[in-house]
């Protein structure tokens, strides 16, 4: 009798987690159909028209960092190439459509992670409907870039990780660093999660995993081309402080009034800003992401538990998206399955987050002009900001606590 009510509950737990991510998708795909995002717009705005250079290039036989400058790492070309290899117009609609694949597959990915929590209908259904609303309230920013890609890499990694799929998961979060570095600050994390679970062999095959799976990715490149991989690596290094960032915000701010001048450039194709003091302020913004950083994998360390581990995930990298001295819109899409992930003060951070989003589209990319003119839209950029903050401050508290929930009481 036993063995039956185990094997019905499993079934229903099945079932319950296909409902939410069916649900999660249409919403998600409903959100991306809307005029705001442009599910179906062949508007190239963004980086499309960059990717569609990258995506093109390759198909005709020449090799990003040798023949041709690529400013990202190699495990975003898939999603470059792919749109590339249909006929004529229509790249832009083809990317779009396959970042809202990526957007409704995370849904899923998020759905199953749960599972592996025990969490119940109503868990699963307000973290489905989290992220299937997403795009409507960041905006365009959703399709017209490639974040989507990592985003997903990243939740098959927890997604595995909680199921007990070590090895899976650690080569999904080398794959997802392989396109866009971030995941990297979740891996020691996720050593610590895999040695209380598993014993110290099992972290260092993991790692070793790891390792493989990101040098066979990016090997190649830097063996075809060193000085071109180097290049391109060391010009995301030497970026300074973006427009859109924290460090950026606080100057702009005391700009309005009236008590510094900036200067702004286009270096590194982004718009950044100019002299000492924007120097000086991207180095203090880099020591405070170091600090938080450590604090979380240093706080998380003391007791390793499941629940923490997706508190501190998201803690990690809130703290990467909102003190570093690059901060694009597109980095929120990051935080939005992993803020639905977590199993405590959900609702606070998940209305922290939608207002990081709402604050993001209310200025990007319809008054993205004013704030290089160094306009006063830039308070709504400092809002934005203090917000991330806000959500790391909330993701930190909750980390240091020694109390968690079990999901199996999370209806």
């Amino acid at each position: 009798m036993r063995t039956r009510n185990a094997a019905l509950a499993l079934s229903a737990g099945g079932r319950s987690v296909f409902v939410a991510a069916l649900v999660g998708g249409i919403l998600f795909v409903a959100a991306c159909a809307l005029p705001n995002v442009g599910l179906f717009d062949e508007n190239k705005v963004g980086d499309t028209p960059r990717y569609e250079r990258y995506g093109n290039e390759l198909l005709d036989g020449r090799l990003p960092y040798r023949d041709f400058y690529m400013e990202y790492p190699p495990g975003a070309l898939p999603v470059f190439v792919a749109p590339a290899l249909g006929s004529g117009e229509g790249y832009a609609t083809r990317f779009k459509l396959l970042q809202c694949l990526l957007g409704v597959l995370t849904v899923a990915l998020v759905a199953l992670a749960l599972r592996a929590r025990r969490a119940g209908p109503r868990r699963l259904a307000t973290a489905v409907a989290f992220i299937g609303l997403a795009p409507a309230a960041l905006g365009t920013v959703f399709l017209v870039n490639f974040d989507l890609w990592p985003t997903l890499l990243t939740t098959a990694a927890l997604a595995a990780l909680l199921h007990g799929r070590e090895r899976l998961g650690l080569a999904a979060l080398a794959a997802g660093t392989a396109a866009k570095v971030y995941p990297l600050v979740l891996l020691p994390l996720a050593l610590l999660f895999i040695r209380e679970r598993s014993g110290t062999r099992a972290a260092w095959i993991a790692g070793a995993v790891f390792a493989g799976t990101l040098t066979a990715v990016a090997l190649p490149f830097a063996l075809l081309s060193p000085g071109g991989f180097g290049f391109s690596l060391s010009v995301a290094i030497r970026r300074p402080l973006q427009i859109e960032s924290l460090g950026s915000s606080f100057l702009l701010a005391a700009h309005q009034l009236g008590t510094y001048d900036p200067g702004v450039n286009s270096h590194y194709d982004s718009q950044n800003l100019d002299g000492a003091l924007p120097h000086g302020v991207a180095a203090a913004t880099l020591l405070l992401e170091a600090l938080a950083l450590l604090a979380v994998w240093a706080w998380f360390a003391r007791r390793p538990a499941a629940d923490r581990f997706l508190v501190a995930a998201a803690a990690a990298v809130t703290a990467f998206v909102a003190f570093g001295k690059i901060l694009s819109p597109q980095y929120l899409v990051w935080l939005v399955p992993l803020v639905a992930l977590l199993p405590q003060r959900r609702a606070l951070a998940a209305s922290l987050l939608a207002a990081a989003l709402v604050l993001t589209q209310l200025w990007f990319p319809s008054r993205y002009g004013d704030l290089v003119a160094l306009g006063s839209v830039s308070w709504l950029v400092l809002a934005r900001d203090l917000v991330l903050v806000g959500l790391f401050v909330l993701l930190a508290q909750t980390l240091r606590s020694e109390v968690t929930v079990p999901e199996a009481r999370d209806g």
